[in-house]
Protein backbone atom coordinates (compact mmCIF):
# COMPACT_ATOMS: atom_id res chain seq x y z
CA UNK A 1 0.00 0.00 0.00
CA UNK A 2 3.02 2.30 -0.13
CA UNK A 3 1.88 3.82 -3.43
CA UNK A 4 -1.53 4.61 -2.02
CA UNK A 5 0.05 6.38 0.94
CA UNK A 6 2.40 8.29 -1.38
CA UNK A 7 -0.64 9.63 -3.22
CA UNK A 8 -1.62 11.57 -0.09
CA UNK A 9 1.77 13.24 0.34
CA UNK A 10 0.69 16.22 -1.75
CA UNK A 11 -2.58 17.34 -3.22
CA UNK A 12 -2.30 17.54 -6.99
CA UNK A 13 -4.48 19.85 -9.06
CA UNK A 14 -6.35 16.92 -10.60
CA UNK A 15 -7.26 15.76 -7.09
CA UNK A 16 -8.72 19.19 -6.40
CA UNK A 17 -10.85 19.06 -9.57
CA UNK A 18 -11.94 15.50 -8.82
CA UNK A 19 -12.95 16.55 -5.30
CA UNK A 20 -14.80 19.63 -6.61
CA UNK A 21 -16.88 17.47 -8.95
CA UNK A 22 -17.67 14.97 -6.21
CA UNK A 23 -18.64 17.59 -3.61
CA UNK A 24 -20.78 19.59 -6.05
CA UNK A 25 -22.64 16.45 -7.04
CA UNK A 26 -23.08 15.29 -3.44
CA UNK A 27 -24.53 18.70 -2.60
CA UNK A 28 -27.10 18.57 -5.43
CA UNK A 29 -27.84 14.86 -5.00
CA UNK A 30 -28.41 15.06 -1.23
CA UNK A 31 -30.79 18.02 -1.55
CA UNK A 32 -32.94 15.99 -3.94
CA UNK A 33 -32.80 12.66 -2.11
CA UNK A 34 -33.11 13.56 1.58
CA UNK A 35 -36.78 14.61 1.28
CA UNK A 36 -37.53 11.70 -1.10
CA UNK A 37 -35.96 8.87 0.89
CA UNK A 38 -38.62 6.60 2.38
CA UNK A 39 -36.51 6.06 5.49
CA UNK A 40 -35.34 9.66 5.74
CA UNK A 41 -31.77 8.37 5.32
CA UNK A 42 -29.20 8.64 2.55
CA UNK A 43 -25.82 6.91 2.36
CA UNK A 44 -22.35 7.86 1.23
CA UNK A 45 -19.94 4.96 0.60
CA UNK A 46 -16.22 5.39 -0.14
CA UNK A 47 -14.50 2.05 -0.76
CA UNK A 48 -10.91 3.31 -1.15
CA UNK A 49 -10.90 6.13 1.38
CA UNK A 50 -7.28 6.75 2.25
CA UNK A 51 -6.43 8.41 5.59
CA UNK A 52 -8.75 11.41 5.12
CA UNK A 53 -5.92 13.94 4.99
CA UNK A 54 -2.96 14.82 2.81
CA UNK A 55 0.44 15.05 4.48
CA UNK A 56 0.15 18.84 4.61
CA UNK A 57 -2.94 18.44 6.79
CA UNK A 58 -5.52 19.47 4.17
CA UNK A 59 -8.60 17.22 4.18
CA UNK A 60 -9.38 14.76 1.40
CA UNK A 61 -12.87 13.69 0.34
CA UNK A 62 -13.96 11.64 3.40
CA UNK A 63 -13.46 14.53 5.80
CA UNK A 64 -14.82 17.12 3.36
CA UNK A 65 -18.05 15.15 2.94
CA UNK A 66 -18.43 14.75 6.70
CA UNK A 67 -17.66 18.44 7.37
CA UNK A 68 -20.43 19.42 4.99
CA UNK A 69 -22.90 17.08 6.71
CA UNK A 70 -21.93 18.31 10.18
CA UNK A 71 -22.63 21.88 9.06
CA UNK A 72 -26.12 21.11 7.68
CA UNK A 73 -28.71 19.81 10.20
CA UNK A 74 -30.77 17.91 7.60
CA UNK A 75 -27.68 16.02 6.44
CA UNK A 76 -26.39 15.52 9.98
CA UNK A 77 -29.63 13.74 10.77
CA UNK A 78 -29.95 11.67 7.61
CA UNK A 79 -26.44 10.65 6.49
CA UNK A 80 -25.22 7.08 6.92
CA UNK A 81 -21.56 6.94 5.89
CA UNK A 82 -19.26 3.99 5.29
CA UNK A 83 -15.55 4.35 4.58
CA UNK A 84 -13.13 1.58 3.74
CA UNK A 85 -9.43 1.11 3.14
CA UNK A 86 -7.70 -2.24 2.70
CA UNK A 87 -4.59 -1.01 4.52
CA UNK A 88 -5.07 -1.42 8.27
CA UNK A 89 -2.80 1.46 9.25
CA UNK A 90 -4.54 3.78 6.79
CA UNK A 91 -8.03 2.84 7.99
CA UNK A 92 -6.95 3.39 11.60
CA UNK A 93 -5.60 6.83 10.70
CA UNK A 94 -8.86 7.65 8.92
CA UNK A 95 -10.87 6.60 11.96
CA UNK A 96 -8.70 8.86 14.14
CA UNK A 97 -9.05 11.80 11.76
CA UNK A 98 -12.81 11.38 11.66
CA UNK A 99 -13.06 11.23 15.44
CA UNK A 100 -11.15 14.52 15.71
CA UNK A 101 -13.50 16.45 13.39
CA UNK A 102 -15.15 19.35 15.24
CA UNK A 103 -18.85 18.60 15.72
CA UNK A 104 -18.60 14.95 14.66
CA UNK A 105 -20.95 14.01 17.51
CA UNK A 106 -23.66 16.07 15.77
CA UNK A 107 -24.08 13.29 13.22
CA UNK A 108 -27.03 11.05 14.04
CA UNK A 109 -25.23 8.02 12.59
CA UNK A 110 -21.60 7.44 13.52
CA UNK A 111 -19.44 7.00 10.40
CA UNK A 112 -18.37 3.40 9.86
CA UNK A 113 -14.74 2.68 8.99
CA UNK A 114 -13.91 -0.74 7.51
CA UNK A 115 -10.66 -2.51 6.68
CA UNK A 116 -11.57 -4.84 3.81
CA UNK A 117 -10.19 -5.86 0.43
CA UNK A 118 -12.63 -4.75 -2.25
CA UNK A 119 -13.63 -7.71 -4.40
CA UNK A 120 -16.44 -10.08 -5.32
CA UNK A 121 -17.61 -10.49 -1.72
CA UNK A 122 -18.34 -6.79 -1.27
CA UNK A 123 -20.07 -6.61 -4.67
CA UNK A 124 -22.19 -9.63 -3.73
CA UNK A 125 -23.06 -8.06 -0.37
CA UNK A 126 -24.31 -4.84 -1.97
CA UNK A 127 -26.14 -6.81 -4.68
CA UNK A 128 -28.18 -8.73 -2.09
CA UNK A 129 -29.16 -5.71 0.01
CA UNK A 130 -31.81 -3.13 -0.74
CA UNK A 131 -29.84 0.09 -0.43
CA UNK A 132 -31.21 3.39 0.78
CA UNK A 133 -30.39 6.22 -1.70
CA UNK A 134 -26.62 5.88 -1.95
CA UNK A 135 -23.81 7.85 -3.54
CA UNK A 136 -20.77 5.61 -3.90
CA UNK A 137 -17.25 6.80 -4.64
CA UNK A 138 -14.70 4.26 -5.89
CA UNK A 139 -11.13 5.52 -6.25
CA UNK A 140 -8.71 2.57 -6.48
CA UNK A 141 -4.99 3.07 -7.02
CA UNK A 142 -5.19 1.05 -10.23
CA UNK A 143 -8.07 -1.23 -11.17
CA UNK A 144 -8.02 -4.03 -8.57
CA UNK A 145 -11.51 -4.36 -7.13
CA UNK A 146 -13.06 -2.19 -9.84
CA UNK A 147 -15.66 -4.34 -11.62
CA UNK A 148 -18.88 -3.80 -13.54
CA UNK A 149 -20.54 -6.10 -11.00
CA UNK A 150 -19.52 -3.78 -8.16
CA UNK A 151 -20.72 -0.65 -9.99
CA UNK A 152 -24.07 -2.24 -10.88
CA UNK A 153 -24.59 -3.45 -7.31
CA UNK A 154 -24.11 0.10 -6.03
CA UNK A 155 -26.55 1.80 -8.43
CA UNK A 156 -29.34 -0.78 -8.64
CA UNK A 157 -31.68 0.89 -6.11
CA UNK A 158 -33.66 4.14 -6.10
CA UNK A 159 -31.58 7.31 -5.96
CA UNK A 160 -28.25 5.47 -6.05
CA UNK A 161 -25.34 6.64 -8.21
CA UNK A 162 -21.65 5.81 -8.48
CA UNK A 163 -18.61 7.91 -9.28
CA UNK A 164 -15.31 6.17 -9.89
CA UNK A 165 -11.79 7.34 -10.73
CA UNK A 166 -9.44 5.09 -12.65
CA UNK A 167 -5.95 5.12 -14.08
CA UNK A 168 -6.40 4.92 -17.86
CA UNK A 169 -2.77 3.98 -18.55
CA UNK A 170 -2.95 0.94 -16.30
CA UNK A 171 -6.07 -0.34 -17.99
CA UNK A 172 -4.59 0.36 -21.42
CA UNK A 173 -1.52 -1.72 -20.52
CA UNK A 174 -3.64 -4.41 -18.87
CA UNK A 175 -5.83 -5.34 -21.83
CA UNK A 176 -3.19 -7.60 -23.40
CA UNK A 177 -1.34 -8.47 -20.18
CA UNK A 178 -2.04 -12.13 -19.30
CA UNK A 179 -1.13 -11.52 -15.65
CA UNK A 180 -4.16 -9.26 -15.08
CA UNK A 181 -6.75 -10.84 -17.38
CA UNK A 182 -9.07 -11.66 -14.49
CA UNK A 183 -9.23 -7.96 -13.54
CA UNK A 184 -9.80 -6.92 -17.16
CA UNK A 185 -12.56 -9.52 -17.57
CA UNK A 186 -14.25 -8.27 -14.42
CA UNK A 187 -14.29 -4.78 -15.89
CA UNK A 188 -15.17 -5.44 -19.55
CA UNK A 189 -16.66 -8.97 -19.59
CA UNK A 190 -15.04 -11.98 -21.28
CA UNK A 191 -16.56 -11.58 -24.76
CA UNK A 192 -15.96 -7.85 -24.98
CA UNK A 193 -12.39 -8.23 -23.72
CA UNK A 194 -11.60 -10.91 -26.30
CA UNK A 195 -12.65 -8.55 -29.10
CA UNK A 196 -10.80 -5.63 -27.53
CA UNK A 197 -7.54 -7.56 -27.32
CA UNK A 198 -7.59 -7.98 -31.09
CA UNK A 199 -8.86 -4.53 -31.96
CA UNK A 200 -6.46 -2.40 -29.88
CA UNK A 201 -3.48 -3.83 -31.75
CA UNK A 202 -4.72 -2.19 -34.96
CA UNK A 203 -5.42 1.31 -33.58
CA UNK A 204 -3.35 4.46 -33.29
CA UNK A 205 -2.86 6.00 -29.84
CA UNK A 206 -5.78 8.45 -29.88
CA UNK A 207 -8.11 6.02 -31.64
CA UNK A 208 -7.24 3.40 -29.04
CA UNK A 209 -8.10 5.67 -26.13
CA UNK A 210 -11.44 6.60 -27.64
CA UNK A 211 -12.14 2.91 -28.31
CA UNK A 212 -11.23 1.74 -24.79
CA UNK A 213 -13.28 4.43 -23.04
CA UNK A 214 -16.21 3.77 -25.35
CA UNK A 215 -16.04 0.02 -24.62
CA UNK A 216 -15.92 0.74 -20.90
CA UNK A 217 -18.97 3.01 -21.21
CA UNK A 218 -20.82 0.32 -23.17
CA UNK A 219 -19.93 -2.32 -20.57
CA UNK A 220 -21.11 -0.10 -17.72
CA UNK A 221 -24.28 0.92 -19.55
CA UNK A 222 -25.62 -2.65 -19.19
CA UNK A 223 -27.24 -2.63 -22.63
CA UNK A 224 -28.14 1.06 -22.28
CA UNK A 225 -30.02 0.63 -18.98
CA UNK A 226 -27.45 2.84 -17.23
CA UNK A 227 -26.27 6.33 -18.12
CA UNK A 228 -22.50 6.82 -18.27
CA UNK A 229 -20.61 10.12 -18.29
CA UNK A 230 -16.77 10.31 -18.49
CA UNK A 231 -14.45 13.19 -17.57
CA UNK A 232 -10.82 13.11 -18.69
CA UNK A 233 -7.66 14.26 -16.89
CA UNK A 234 -4.42 15.03 -18.73
CA UNK A 235 -1.15 14.30 -16.95
CA UNK A 236 0.40 17.46 -15.49
CA UNK A 237 3.87 16.60 -16.80
CA UNK A 238 3.12 14.73 -20.03
CA UNK A 239 0.93 15.38 -23.03
CA UNK A 240 -1.31 12.36 -22.48
CA UNK A 241 -4.33 11.15 -20.53
CA UNK A 242 -3.68 10.01 -16.97
CA UNK A 243 -7.11 9.28 -15.44
CA UNK A 244 -10.84 9.32 -16.04
CA UNK A 245 -13.61 10.15 -13.62
CA UNK A 246 -16.72 8.18 -14.61
CA UNK A 247 -20.27 8.81 -13.42
CA UNK A 248 -22.83 5.99 -13.66
CA UNK A 249 -26.54 6.35 -12.90
CA UNK A 250 -29.95 4.98 -13.85
CA UNK A 251 -31.52 8.41 -13.50
CA UNK A 252 -31.61 11.13 -16.16
CA UNK A 253 -31.83 13.91 -13.57
CA UNK A 254 -28.58 12.78 -11.94
CA UNK A 255 -26.92 12.50 -15.34
CA UNK A 256 -28.06 16.02 -16.28
CA UNK A 257 -26.84 17.53 -13.00
CA UNK A 258 -23.45 15.82 -13.31
CA UNK A 259 -23.09 16.89 -16.93
CA UNK A 260 -23.55 20.53 -15.90
CA UNK A 261 -20.97 20.11 -13.12
CA UNK A 262 -18.38 18.42 -15.36
CA UNK A 263 -18.92 21.02 -18.07
CA UNK A 264 -18.26 23.74 -15.51
CA UNK A 265 -15.01 22.10 -14.42
CA UNK A 266 -13.74 21.60 -17.98
CA UNK A 267 -10.70 23.69 -18.91
CA UNK A 268 -11.53 24.10 -22.59
CA UNK A 269 -14.64 24.94 -24.59
CA UNK A 270 -15.22 25.11 -28.33
CA UNK A 271 -17.98 27.59 -29.21
CA UNK A 272 -19.38 27.18 -25.70
CA UNK A 273 -19.31 23.36 -25.76
CA UNK A 274 -17.21 21.85 -22.96
CA UNK A 275 -14.56 19.22 -23.72
CA UNK A 276 -15.25 17.30 -20.45
CA UNK A 277 -11.55 17.33 -19.63
CA UNK A 278 -9.17 18.88 -17.13
CA UNK A 279 -6.08 19.89 -19.09
CA UNK A 280 -3.31 21.74 -17.20
CA UNK A 281 -2.69 25.30 -18.40
CA UNK A 282 0.77 24.56 -19.78
CA UNK A 283 -0.73 21.94 -22.10
CA UNK A 284 -3.51 24.22 -23.24
CA UNK A 285 -1.00 26.90 -24.21
CA UNK A 286 1.65 24.64 -25.68
CA UNK A 287 -0.54 22.03 -27.30
CA UNK A 288 -3.71 23.65 -28.59
CA UNK A 289 -4.68 20.43 -30.35
CA UNK A 290 -5.05 18.49 -27.08
CA UNK A 291 -8.78 17.95 -27.41
CA UNK A 292 -9.39 14.20 -27.55
CA UNK A 293 -13.04 14.23 -26.53
CA UNK A 294 -14.91 11.30 -25.11
CA UNK A 295 -17.11 8.91 -27.03
CA UNK A 296 -17.83 9.40 -30.72
CA UNK A 297 -20.74 11.79 -30.19
CA UNK A 298 -18.51 14.10 -28.14
CA UNK A 299 -16.63 15.17 -31.27
CA UNK A 300 -19.33 17.57 -32.52
CA UNK A 301 -19.31 21.36 -32.19
CA UNK A 302 -22.22 23.62 -31.35
CA UNK A 303 -23.06 24.50 -34.96
CA UNK A 304 -23.77 20.82 -35.64
CA UNK A 305 -26.36 20.82 -32.86
CA UNK A 306 -28.76 23.06 -34.76
CA UNK A 307 -28.57 20.77 -37.80
CA UNK A 308 -29.29 17.74 -35.61
CA UNK A 309 -32.29 19.40 -34.01
CA UNK A 310 -33.75 20.45 -37.37
CA UNK A 311 -33.48 16.89 -38.69
CA UNK A 312 -34.75 15.11 -35.57
CA UNK A 313 -37.64 17.45 -34.74
CA UNK A 314 -38.70 18.46 -38.25
CA UNK A 315 -42.37 19.52 -38.32
CA UNK A 316 -42.71 19.41 -34.53
CA UNK A 317 -43.31 22.02 -31.83
CA UNK A 318 -41.67 21.44 -28.45
CA UNK A 319 -40.55 23.43 -25.43
CA UNK A 320 -36.85 24.02 -24.91
CA UNK A 321 -36.97 21.74 -21.88
CA UNK A 322 -38.53 18.92 -23.93
CA UNK A 323 -35.91 19.29 -26.66
CA UNK A 324 -33.09 19.01 -24.13
CA UNK A 325 -34.65 16.02 -22.37
CA UNK A 326 -35.15 14.12 -25.63
CA UNK A 327 -31.75 14.83 -27.16
CA UNK A 328 -28.91 15.47 -24.69
CA UNK A 329 -28.12 11.94 -23.43
CA UNK A 330 -24.81 10.81 -24.92
CA UNK A 331 -23.87 14.27 -26.19
CA UNK A 332 -21.54 16.94 -24.75
CA UNK A 333 -24.28 19.56 -24.86
CA UNK A 334 -25.86 21.19 -21.82
CA UNK A 335 -28.99 23.35 -21.70
CA UNK A 336 -27.25 26.64 -22.43
CA UNK A 337 -25.81 25.08 -25.63
CA UNK A 338 -29.31 24.15 -26.81
CA UNK A 339 -30.60 27.63 -26.13
CA UNK A 340 -27.78 29.20 -28.15
CA UNK A 341 -28.27 26.74 -31.03
CA UNK A 342 -32.01 27.50 -31.09
CA UNK A 343 -31.35 31.25 -30.96
CA UNK A 344 -29.06 30.95 -33.99
CA UNK A 345 -31.69 28.93 -35.88
CA UNK A 346 -34.22 31.65 -35.09
CA UNK A 347 -31.87 34.29 -36.49
CA UNK A 348 -31.60 32.27 -39.70
CA UNK A 349 -35.38 31.93 -39.92
CA UNK A 350 -35.20 28.14 -39.67
CA UNK A 351 -37.38 27.88 -36.55
CA UNK A 352 -40.09 30.05 -35.02
CA UNK A 353 -40.32 30.69 -31.30
CA UNK A 354 -43.28 31.43 -29.06
CA UNK A 355 -43.03 34.01 -27.61
CA UNK A 356 -41.28 35.61 -30.62
CA UNK A 357 -38.13 37.73 -30.51
CA UNK A 358 -39.95 41.07 -30.01
CA UNK A 359 -41.58 39.76 -26.82
CA UNK A 360 -38.47 38.31 -25.18
CA UNK A 361 -35.86 40.10 -23.13
CA UNK A 362 -32.25 40.68 -24.05
CA UNK A 363 -29.34 39.97 -21.76
CA UNK A 364 -26.05 41.64 -22.62
CA UNK A 365 -27.50 42.48 -26.02
CA UNK A 366 -28.48 38.87 -26.83
CA UNK A 367 -32.06 37.58 -26.94
CA UNK A 368 -32.90 35.16 -24.14
CA UNK A 369 -34.51 31.77 -24.76
CA UNK A 370 -36.40 30.52 -21.71
CA UNK A 371 -36.94 26.92 -20.64
CA UNK A 372 -40.65 27.01 -21.57
CA UNK A 373 -40.29 28.80 -24.90
CA UNK A 374 -42.01 26.79 -27.70
CA UNK A 375 -39.88 25.99 -30.74
CA UNK A 376 -41.49 25.08 -34.06
CA UNK A 377 -39.26 23.32 -36.58
CA UNK A 378 -40.35 23.89 -40.19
Amino acid sequence: MAKTKDFFVDRKEQSRIKTNILLKYFNAWSKILVPRSRTGKIAYIDLFSGPGKYEDGSPSTPLLILEKCIAEPALAESLVSIFNDADKETSEQLEKNISELPGISNLEHTPGVLNLEVGDEIASLFAKKNLIPTLAFVDPWGYKGLTTGLINSLIKDFGSDCIFFFNYNRINMGINNDLVQEHMSNLFGNERLAEMKKRVKTLEKEEKELFIVNELAESLSDERKNLVLPFRFVDENKNKTSHYLIFVSKHELGYTIMKDIMAGESTMQDDGVANFSYIPVKHITKHTNVQLDLLASYERKLDSLGSDLKEIFSGKTLSVNSIVERHHIGTPFIKKNYKEAIRRLEELGEVTLDPPANKRRKRKGILTVGDKVKVTFS
